[in-house]
């Protein structure tokens, strides 16, 4: 298929080469023009803006950090929607809030195209290794024209529905287990590290007795050896999107309390410089307030 790819961070540059892996024809475009040379070495075409990625191609996807960005590259003379043709369709791969999806959803309806939310859950090194989970929603013809490529970037497909927006509250409610996983790690290596246990020990009876996903035993490994740098998650990202996730359960009247508590620790994170870190530095915080870490 003729693909736009718009978005070369170390997410979207990865699930690009797995998309360019599977014989697809890549258009790309980045900010940074230079992160699409890997790919143009091996026969993508570097396009000048969104618009000029779009133009020609079925489908387009995004991968980029928050909802100011997405909206950047969408919108405008320069856009992806006024470069894309009716019945082609746009792949939102990113971790946005609902009512941005929402909006795009009903900006390509009145321009005949189709869109697609299809959040990833993985990190860069399940990107690279063809590992991630798609979380895809959109109707479901859309979906289907769009279903040999997003089993091309992952291990497994979910489709949720017709509504592409469910999509994205699905993948913003997983971020906020992810975000309650790591700040209940961090709290139980802390109290076990006061108490003399030694970090690898515990690692080996959560092995034993509680892991059974792979990416709560990735998140106990990293927390257990302290291994915040370099970030696959930005800590600032998780902020971005457990304020998602709060302003989604507003929206819907939903309490949730310990999203609130998240929100504080990466508001208090982020005050202790540790923007730079990944979000698994949750945990560091907790170490910290346990007298464990000064820095």
């Amino acid at each position: 298929m003729k693909v736009g790819f718009v978005g070369l961070g170390k997410m979207g540059l990865a699930i690009a080469k797995n998309l360019q892996k599977a014989g697809h024809e890549l258009a790309v475009y980045n900010r940074t023009a230079s992160k699409a040379e890997p790919l143009r070495a091996q026969g993508a075409r570097v396009a000048e803006t969104p618009r000029d990625a779009a133009e020609g191609a079925e489908v387009v996807f995004t991968m980029l950090a928050d909802d100011h960005a997405l909206e950047e590259v969408c919108f405008g003379e320069t856009g992806i929607l006024a470069g894309l043709e009716p019945r082609a369709i746009h792949v939102s791969a990113s971790t946005i809030s609902v009512a941005l999806s929402e909006r795009l959803t009903e900006a390509h309806t009145r321009l005949g195209q189709g869109y697609v939310a299809a959040p990833v859950f993985g990190r860069p090194d399940a990107a690279e290794a063809k590992q991630l989970w798609v979380v895809a929603a959109g109707t479901s013809s859309e979906v289907e024209r769009c279903r040999p490529l997003l089993e091309a970037i992952g291990r497994g497909l979910s489709v949720l529905g017709q509504k592409p927006s469910s999509a994205n509250v699905v993948k913003l409610s997983g971020n906020f287990l992810i975000a309650s996983m790591i700040e209940a790690l961090g709290e139980s290596f802390a109290l076990t590290r006061k108490a003399g246990v030694e970090p690898k020990v515990f690692l080996e009876v959560f092995q034993s007795v509680f892991a059974r996903s792979p990416i709560f035993e990735r998140y106990a490994t990293l927390v257990a050896n302290e291994q915040y740098h370099p970030p696959g998650f930005a800590f600032p990202l998780g902020l971005k999107d457990i304020g998602l996730v709060l302003q989604a359960a507003g929206n819907s009247q939903v309490s949730m309390p310990l999203a609130s508590l998240l929100r504080d620790h990466f508001v208090e994170g982020l005050a202790r410089d540790l923007g730079e870190l990944d979000w698994t530095a949750l945990a560091l915080l907790a170490a910290q307030r346990a007298g464990l870490s000064k820095a």
